[in-house]
């Protein structure tokens, strides 16, 4: 797909740099490593590994819901992100990702170490592949579609 010939500047920035971007790293991070946490305890049973997964997954669903308003500031308010159906994708695979850590993070909360066997992992690897697709999109509005890149030298 050739490269537009202007790049397409976010709304929510700060001094010309989109938030969504910066935002996003932490919650990632921290339901990306959810996935080890949880095999930790699967495989040691000690109750740590339970309480850091309550908080990994509580800190990636809360960081991924406030990124996301940054996201939809841009998605809602710029003409031109909007009309591109790979932005709509990363929206909706995104919402859904953040929906399914979300419920893996609230069925936690009650009992840590219950709810990891064995739906917790599950819900950790589903969270994973769908970052992975999330990512993958939100690559290509950046190198494709020039969505919030700064050309200016």
């Amino acid at each position: 797909m050739p490269r537009q010939e202007e790049p397409i500047a976010s709304r929510a920035a700060i001094a010309g740099h989109p938030l969504h971007p910066m935002m996003i790293h932490f919650p990632v991070a921290a339901l990306i490593g959810l996935v080890a946490v949880d095999l930790a305890f699967l495989r040691s049973a000690d109750p740590f590994w339970a309480r850091a997964g309550v908080w990994l997954a509580g800190v990636g669903a809360l960081g991924g819901w406030a990124a996301s308003i940054a996201g939809l500031i841009d998605l809602y308010t710029v003409a031109r992100i909007r009309r591109l159906i790979t932005a709509s994708c990363h929206a909706i695979i995104a919402v859904m990702m953040l929906s399914v850590a979300t419920m893996n993070w609230l069925l936690r909360v009650g009992d840590a170490g219950a709810m990891v066997r064995p739906w917790g992992l599950y819900l950790s690897l589903l969270t994973a592949v769908l970052i992975a697709l999330a990512a993958y999109l939100g690559g290509r509005l950046v190198y494709e579609h020039t969505v919030g890149v700064d050309t200016s030298e």
